[in-house]
């Protein structure tokens, strides 16, 4: 991790941006003290596609008709 005051942070902002994008971890400082991170942001996560592919492996999932508990435990299904 980088880490840099910030009076040089407000300099090389654009830079530190372009480190954290591309993973760099950098820290600044003030009075020497760490006082904050630039990270890269993390991606926006899609909630309505993750549920619908728990629902596509869901309905994959389903026991076929007449198939019980017991008949999967002994299958070694479950």
């Amino acid at each position: 991790m980088r880490t840099v005051g910030l009076f040089e942070a407000k300099q090389k902002l654009s830079e530190l941006v372009e480190r954290a994008a591309s993973g760099e971890k950098v820290g600044i400082t003030r009075r020497g003290k760490l006082a904050a991170y630039i990270v890269a942001a993390r991606p926006e996560v899609d909630v309505r596609a993750v549920f619908e592919d728990i629902e596509k492996i869901r309905k994959r999932a389903r026991p076929k008709q007449g198939l019980t508990s017991r008949k999967m435990i002994e299958e070694g299904r479950m």
